[in-house]
């Protein structure tokens, strides 16, 4: 018996979370493989961070007092004299990918704080920055060697920081935030959401084959989120690879970064040198997703993949709605059938008042123009059958295995489609899809 249609699933990456002291929010991390654990702990309302995995030792890294070119992104500010903390929290940079600006005169430190993604103030200048009284803003956050003071949280205060930061038991941590700080400076992945206009249509195995050509030259995730589904891990062949799964990330809160999520899902690369990876559920599970993980995985998701693609449900509810209305595009695949066509005219009412999706039309049937006219949306594109598609997902190779077969080439249509459309960001609703009907 082919062991690919077998219950079991692999073993999930676990997650570890540890509660406040004080009866605080849980701030998990995961484990498989991104940085170490992270707890809280709370001084006088102010948040404590701790952690435990130590990281390696290269510190190769650009001249970080050097001002950047003109028209480049503003750097992290690091405000501190102490060669010593200077030293690790630039090692911690260089793992992060990032290059901070460093100043020792806090006087120093008021030119870039306006402007900086984020500030890192050392606590032996932290008195005195606060004493110049600069501007209340965000991501700021005390770094200190630990055990921190308690008077370092009333410093906080003053200078309004969010966290103050104790290494090295917080490296872990520190190097997930600087590494957000890195990617949220490149632009953010393009996400496309996937439905099913009737059972059977070939939502799952258009998204999974969407997913497989984005990794051709970029990174690209599916977020699979139809627990009615086949599992998007199985499509694409990745239920052997170790990694995060929805019933995890659905136990745990807090904010989950891009790395995190990029490391702990489910993951291959492309030959090109481009990786698609898979957060879907494992196999046999009767969990429902939990709209709070749905929304922290898409957001980690945009922020550091190319490509996003979301496997939508078709049942009605207000998740498959907000999720609509956080992708870039909708497409909604029709079988041009009497009853498939009257089914995603059903579906297509019931979010009439979110989004406006774009029709692919998948095998022979109806007139394409008829479909459009029918479900009252553009059509994007035609799709041939293609043969093979069942056997190539047998063989754990995905839905797609070369550029010539009409699967391939209606993804590389939709793809070139959705990078050239107006950009939703994290939350925009979905403007419309591109495109008329088919000739």
């Amino acid at each position: 018996m082919d062991h690919r249609w077998a219950t079991g699933g692999p073993p999930v990456g676990h997650l570890s979370s540890t509660a406040s002291p004080s009866g605080g929010g849980v701030h998990s991390r995961y484990a498989v493989p991104a940085p170490s654990g992270v707890g809280t702990g709370s001084v006088g309302g102010m948040t404590r961070s701790r952690g435990t995995t130590p990281l390696n030792d290269d510190d190769t890294r650009l001249d970080p007092t050097a001002p950047g070119p003109a028209g480049t992104p503003p750097a992290p500010l690091l405000v501190t004299a102490d060669p010593g903390l200077r030293e690790e929290v630039l090692r911690l940079a260089a793992a992060a990918g990032v290059v901070p600006r460093v100043v020792e005169r806090p006087e120093a430190a008021l030119v870039g704080w306006p402007v900086a993604p984020l500030v890192l103030v050392g606590l032996d200048a932290a008195a005195a920055l606060a004493a110049l009284a600069p501007g209340r803003r965000g991501a700021v956050h005390l770094v200190g060697w630990g055990p921190v003071p308690d008077q370092a949280f009333r410093t906080a205060v003053d200078l309004g920081a969010q966290q103050v930061v104790d290494l090295p038991t917080s490296e872990g941590w520190l190097v997930e935030l600087l590494t957000d700080v890195g990617e949220a400076q490149r632009v953010a992945g393009r996400v496309v959401g996937v439905v099913g206009g009737s059972g059977g249509a070939g939502a799952t195995t258009l998204a999974c084959g969407l997913g497989q050509v984005a990794a051709w030259d970029g990174t690209a995730v599916v977020l699979d989120c139809d627990p009615g589904g086949p599992g998007a891990d199985r499509v694409l062949g990745l239920e052997d690879h170790d990694g995060i799964r929805w019933e995890a990330l659905c136990r745990t809160t807090g904010r989950l970064s891009s790395r995190a999520l990029r490391d702990a899902v489910p993951r291959r690369g492309d030959r090109r040198g481009g990786s698609v990876g898979a957060l879907t559920w494992q196999a046999g599970s009767v969990a429902t997703l939990q709209a709070f993980a749905v929304r922290e995985a898409l957001s980690a998701a945009r922020r550091g993949h190319d490509t996003v693609v979301v496997d939508l449900a078709r049942g009605a509810g207000a998740l498959t709605g907000e999720l609509m209305t956080r992708c870039d595009e909708v497409l909604l695949v029709v079988v041009p059938t009497l009853a498939g066509v009257s089914s995603a005219a059903r579906l297509r009412a019931r979010y009439a008042d979110r989004v406006t999706p774009g029709l692919v039309v998948r095998g022979p049937g109806a007139d394409p123009r008829e479909v459009q006219r029918a479900v009252g949306a553009p059509v994007v594109a035609v799709m041939a059958e293609q043969r093979g598609v069942a056997e190539s997902v047998d063989l754990g190779l995905g839905p797609v295995r070369s550029r010539r077969g009409p699967l391939a080439r209606t993804c590389l249509e939709l793809l070139a489609g959705l990078h050239r459309a107006p950009h939703a960001g994290a939350g925009g609703a979905a403007g419309g899809a591109a495109g008329g009907a088919a000739a």
